[in-house]
C-alpha cells in the first residue's frame, strides 16, 4: 500500500492536471551542452518550436538529439517534445506541490513549469535556461 502510494507521487501520470502552452504564452529558452549553445525552444501563440544554432551546427563531435535529426529545420510543434517534457516532474509530489503553491505557479501551465523545473534533469546533460 505504501509502495502504491509512493509510485503515485513520482509517476509523470498526472491524470488530474491538464499541462498546456497557453496560446498568449511567449518564451524563449536557450539549451546549452559543454558551455556551447546548441538550440533555442520557442513559445509563441500556443505553438512550441525547436532550431539547431549556427554555432551547434560547427561541432560534429556532437550528436543531434532525438527527434530532430536535421540541423537547418525549424520544428513546429503543439505538444511539448518529450526531449523537454521530461524536465518537468511529476505534479502529485509533494515537494512538487509545495513549490508551485509557495511560488504560485500554474501547475496546468507548460511555460511556467520548464521556467523552475526545466534547467537540469538527470536523463541528459543539456541545460536549458531563458534566454
Amino acid at each position: 500500500m505504501l509502495y502504491k502510494k509512493l509510485k503515485s507521487w513520482f509517476s509523470k501520470g498526472d491524470n488530474d492536471t491538464v499541462v498546456s502552452l497557453p496560446k498568449d504564452k511567449d518564451a524563449r529558452f536557450l539549451l546549452k551542452i559543454d558551455g556551447i549553445d546548441v538550440g533555442y525552444l520557442l513559445s509563441k501563440e500556443g505553438e512550441w518550436y525547436f532550431s539547431y544554432t549556427k554555432e551547434f551546427q560547427q561541432h560534429q563531435d556532437y550528436n543531434l538529439i532525438t527527434g530532430f535529426s536535421e540541423f537547418d529545420k525549424v520544428y513546429k510543434s503543439e505538444e511539448l517534445w518529450p526531449f523537454f517534457r521530461i524536465r518537468i516532474p511529476g505534479l502529485k509530489q509533494p515537494f512538487v506541490q509545495e513549490i508551485l503553491e509557495q511560488e504560485k505557479i500554474d501547475k496546468n501551465d507548460e511555460v511556467e513549469l520548464l521556467k523552475r523545473f526545466g534547467k537540469r534533469t538527470i536523463a541528459n546533460p543539456y541545460e536549458l535556461t531563458l534566454a
